[in-house]
């Protein structure tokens, strides 16, 4: 079988921490043919390290678009930008793999669902979690049923003090937003793909901007010291989800907060025969899966620690970004469904935008 020939879009910190690198690894698989930047050096600096022999360079991703030999785009630009390029990609008859978050909008998200229909070409979103081996444990036990009716769940997206600094990260205009949109959004995905749950019924929420713009809460920063000046998204944000069977959840996401447990990329769920946590973040010096429940007349605790790092600080592509990658390769060469499924990814989008208007507006928002 051939090798899938790739290009990238957005040569910065995800396409070198994760996409590249998890190419590399995948090598017979895949190759990437292509590269875009709208700095042309980043482009360049792709092509040379991860390229293959021959490899394009662009700053115009329409050009990129229209090379008879990119099969795949993947999309690693600011948030603003997903839309515009995944709909131009499946226009040009290419297969997409989008970074996370889907969209910044549900309107924008609903036009590259359309747009994917149409076009008839993979598309999935890069929830590479998903693929963590303490995910993977708790999705396969819910799947048996060993948790019961899962009625309550909290996601977890807590950095006490881990405010990215580089990149267009604290840019609204481009990001559409802070950690709600950029690290809420993987623990949403964890949660609900356990729960099997995607029928939300309504929304209410609080996001703050509180430390963002205060010299003093810089201290102590993970990546350094923010500028408090050009910082413009929230620091924190909350939400409460209710779903249509009367389950409920409720989303944690922080960048900046003064809280001592830094959990992310995290779920707790409750069921009706035992509940389940997974411990992940700067708080824990390594992942753990945590179930519990009574047996034998005594409250119980079963723990399972999968080997865990800091995900895509060391560089070199983490473990689930390599296996995330290689399903997708595999759903393209074999024409199956990805792990990820568009539908899915969009109620993600649907959830965090509405999260955000329930609190501007100061009240609930229902879902059709």
């Amino acid at each position: 079988m051939s090798k899938v020939r790739i290009g990238i879009v957005g040569c910065g910190g995800i396409a070198n921490q994760k996409h590249m690198p998890a190419m590399r690894k995948n090598g017979t698989l895949c190759e990437i043919v292509a590269t875009c930047d709208i700095i042309k050096e980043r482009a360049q600096k792709a092509a040379e390290e991860y390229g293959a022999t021959g490899c394009k360079v662009y700053e115009d991703y329409h050009d990129l678009l229209a090379n008879p030999n990119v099969e795949v785009v993947h999309v690693c630009t600011p948030n603003v930008s997903h839309s515009e390029i995944t709909i131009a990609a499946f226009e040009a008859g290419k297969h997409v793999y989008c970074e996370k978050p889907m969209s910044h909008s549900t309107e924008e998200a609903q036009k590259m669902l359309d747009a994917w229909r149409t076009s008839g070409m993979q598309f999935t979103i890069g929830y590479q979690n998903r693929c963590r081996a303490e995910v993977q444990n708790l999705h396969a036990a819910c799947e048996a049923g060993d948790l019961g009716d899962i009625y309550y769940a909290q996601a977890w997206a807590i950095r006490r003090r881990a405010v990215p600094t580089w990149g267009v990260f604290p840019n609204k205009a481009l990001q559409g937003g802070g950690p709600l949109i950029d690290i809420g959004t993987h623990a949403l995905d964890i949660t609900l793909w356990c729960m099997n749950n995607y029928d939300v019924e309504s929304i209410s929420g609080s996001v703050f901007y509180k430390l963002g713009g205060l010299q003093q809460a810089t201290e102590g920063n993970l990546f350094g010291p923010w500028d408090p000046k050009t910082y413009e998204v929230e620091d924190s944000a909350f939400g409460f989800i209710k779903m249509k069977n009367g389950a409920a959840i409720n989303l944690f996401a922080s960048w900046a907060l003064n809280l001592l447990d830094s959990r992310e990329a995290s779920t707790t769920l409750c069921g009706t025969k035992e509940g389940a946590e997974i411990h992940s973040g700067m708080s824990y010096p390594q992942n753990e899966l945590i179930y519990n429940r009574g047996r034998n007349g005594q409250l119980m605790e079963e723990r399972l620690t999968p080997q865990g790092d800091v995900a895509y600080f060391g560089g070199g592509g983490d473990v689930e970004g390599v296996i995330d990658n290689r399903q997708w390769l595999e759903a393209i060469q074999k024409g199956t469904e990805p792990l990820v499924k568009p539908e899915q990814a969009f109620v993600i989008t649907k959830v965090l935008d509405n999260i955000y208007k329930a609190a501007r507006e100061n009240r609930e928002i229902r879902f059709d």
